[in-house]
């Protein structure tokens, strides 16, 4: 099925306005790279002041060219852009590139004039990518519509290519796009797309990603970014990625640029404000990276290597310092390298010297090389069901002799069903990449973040994407009473929680000393009572809060207790009352929220509750709504998720309506977004199985 940019990405006629003959300037480089990577369709340079540039008849202006234009790639000043626009778009240009700068990245008149550019693509269905851009590189189609000097080609220049699958690159900054393809391509990693976005006045990072993840020869995707403008494209296409399996590499920046923010609830503060990002990334199984040759080294390991089916590693070496340093290296990313069987161990023994060494790490050693011991090694382990994957760490600094013979290691790579990463420990000279490269080899030269590749692949591997189903039926209420005021005691936030269809205990708010004993006698002992204002969020901080009250006169001294605390305290604070509830059952503390991305919308989190929560931090975040299972495997990935399993004999917790609340929760919070900025219920208890959860306080923070 075609996809809207296709003749974005493989035009088959392209105007270049501006267009120059001096190819140190990027107007006469722009139209170099096109020629000099053999583009083969047709090529229009436009500017009036030429009749040809390097033997192409050039045009004065767009409407002169009189055939059909798929591609505009524009690179004069700024204040003539959209005259040119408007030009194209009458022309019947479908769509354009504009490298040119000084729009929004420079305010003022000059970000009015992007907005028009916006405005113009809208209007006219004209795609646009840009201003500020790079341009792009399509290496299957030939299109180098970019003055990127990584596309140059040189002829004598010898070139790598030891992956038959593909990546597909997306930036938001043009260079680091072209500094990923330039890394990725030294190792021999094959390109499908370049892409840079600059300002994005119309095509954004979430479109481009939409156009890789259905494209088929892209198979790896690589994203650079600073913030997501396309959201609905953006998350539309990580989730088709989530449900096709194609592996989504991010790296996000600007992460340093804000602390912890004020903030009411514990949700809140203890989100750092890329949090959401790095939640839409879990949610969709995006694998996250924060190093450039780290992610390339992904890609490349994804590209050349099927996925593991487990964290078993076989270290296979030439020698045994660097085999016992790459055993650590991977152990230390959390990954196994467990001993081998005596049948494997004696199956190795037969290719190498009786000083070699065969229980993981493998040592065949220098002499066990001519043997065959390395590739014999390699098949052993790809048949065997002791590993999962194969390590393998060697010197490959030599311009004329290799461990290998190609003729041989070739099938097995071809025929391989478990991923074998290749780092040497030497230099790699380009003598041993190039001949590892004609058996598919990728050869890495970071011993780290070959480790991290291959956590990453195991990690990646049991990804399974919960399709958004099964979402907690929540009546939609109109809640407006219950958010007049701009703060909210405990009492206000589980009246609204309740009026929402959110099940709580049956509490009493006593506002005069007189009605304590009808509360007492409706709630019954051991009894709880905490003060009210919707001045103090914390109330175990003031002194607030009373637990297993078992008679009449606790209650009573408690009660005028608690009044005085809060006095002394918080003389300024709106006091309400006191809140009498039922003692509620123990249970395993959770804590759950909710918190409004500027991006992304409501976020939920969960982690463990209770008062330490700020003190331990365990907790995971993902966007809202949740449904019910989707929840659930939230839950799983808390360090605290034995807890709730029944931790050293305690019974099983009742995870089944924990999901539940969650969800409810969450569609709360997407229903009322534009009047709710934060939820919290902590702690919330989880009963034994079967007997459900207890919301013991909450704090509801309406949205200024």
């Amino acid at each position: 099925m075609p996809h809207p940019l296709d003749s974005f990405f493989a035009p088959a006629s392209i105007a270049l306005i501006g267009a120059s003959r001096d190819h140190e300037k990027i107007p006469g480089r722009l139209l170099s790279m096109l020629r000099k990577n053999d583009f083969p369709g047709k090529l229009y340079p436009i500017n009036p002041n030429y009749d040809e540039i390097d033997g192409l008849k050039c045009f004065k202006s767009i409407a002169d060219i009189g055939a059909p234009v798929d591609l505009a790639v524009i690179v004069i000043p700024a204040r003539v852009v959209l005259p040119a626009l408007e030009q194209c778009a009458a022309a019947g240009v479908r769509n354009a590139v504009i490298i040119s700068s000084g729009f929004a990245e420079e305010g003022g008149d000059s970000a009015a004039m992007q907005d028009a550019i916006a405005a113009l693509a809208k209007r006219t269905g004209m795609r646009i990518s840009g201003p500020n851009a790079e341009g792009f590189y399509s290496q299957v189609q030939k299109v180098a519509a970019t003055f990127s000097p990584t596309v140059d080609v040189k002829p004598d220049a010898p070139v790598l290519v030891a992956t038959r699958r593909r990546i597909g690159i997306v930036a938001q900054s043009g260079g680091i796009g072209f500094a990923i393809y330039h890394r990725a391509k030294a190792l021999g990693v094959a390109l499908s797309y370049v892409v840079s976005a600059g300002n994005e006045s119309d095509l954004g990072a979430g479109e481009f990603l939409d156009y890789m993840v259905q494209d088929p020869s892209t198979d790896v995707i690589l994203l650079f970014v600073e913030g997501i403008r396309d959201v609905d494209r953006f998350l539309a296409a990580a989730r088709r990625a989530a449900e096709i399996k194609k592996p989504v590499i991010v790296t996000k920046v600007g992460r340093s640029g804000a602390g912890e923010r004020a903030a009411a609830s514990h949700t809140a503060s203890m989100a750092g404000w890329s949090v959401a990002y790095d939640a839409v990334f879990a949610k969709y199984g995006l694998i996250v990276s924060n190093d450039l040759d780290e992610a390339v080294t992904i890609a490349a390991v994804l590209a050349s290597n099927p996925l593991p089916k487990g964290d078993r590693v076989a270290v296979l070496t030439v020698s045994g310092g660097a085999g016992i340093w790459a055993a650590d290296t991977a152990s230390m990313q959390g990954l196994k390298v467990p001993e081998l069987s005596a049948t494997v161990q004696n199956e190795i023994k037969k290719w190498m010297p009786s000083y070699g060494a065969a229980g993981n790490p493998v040592d065949v050693t220098a002499q066990g090389v001519t043997s065959g011991g390395l590739q014999n090694s390699i098949e052993l382990f790809d048949e065997s069901d002791e590993v999962d994957a194969t390590l393998v760490v060697l010197s490959l600094s030599s311009e004329t002799r290799m461990p290998f013979k190609g003729a041989e290691l070739k099938p097995v790579i071809a025929a391989q069903s478990k991923p074998v990463l290749f780092y040497s420990y030497t230099l790699p000279s380009h003598f041993a990449r190039q001949e590892l490269t004609k058996s598919g080899v990728v050869v890495l030269s970071g011993l780290t973040h070959a480790a991290v590749a291959m956590r990453r692949l195991a990690e990646y591997a049991k990804f399974k994407f919960v399709p958004e189903v099964e979402r907690a039926a929540l009546p939609l209420r109109d809640l407006s009473s219950y958010l007049e005021s701009k703060k909210l005691s405990e009492y206000d936030s589980k009246s609204l929680l309740r009026a929402a269809g959110i099940m709580l205990p049956d509490e009493v708010l006593v506002r005069e000393r007189d009605g304590l004993d009808a509360a007492i006698a409706r709630a019954g002992f051991p009894l709880v009572m905490k003060i009210q204002s919707p001045d103090i969020a914390h109330k175990s901080e003031v002194g607030g809060v009373r637990v297993n009250i078992a008679t009449k006169g606790e209650a009573f001294s408690n009660y005028r207790d608690l009044l005085e605390n809060a006095g002394k305290h918080r003389p300024a604070a709106k006091i309400q009352g006191v809140l009498v509830a039922p003692m509620a059952k123990k249970g395993v503390e959770i804590i759950v929220g909710t918190m409004l991305d500027e991006t992304f919308g409501p976020m939920v989190m969960v982690g463990l509750g209770g008062i330490t929560t700020e003190l331990f931090k365990d907790i995971v975040y993902r966007p809202a709504p949740l449904g019910v299972a989707e929840a659930s495997a939230m839950l799983e990935t808390l360090k605290a998720a034995p807890l709730l399993q029944g931790f050293r004999g305690a019974p099983k917790a009742d995870v089944a309506a924990l999901a539940q609340l969650i969800s409810e929760i969450s569609t709360l919070a997407t229903q009322h977004s534009r009047e709710i900025s934060e939820i919290e219920v902590n702690p919330v208890l989880v009963h034994a199985e079967g007997q459900g959860v207890t919301i013991v306080d909450a704090l509801v923070v309406p949205k200024e």
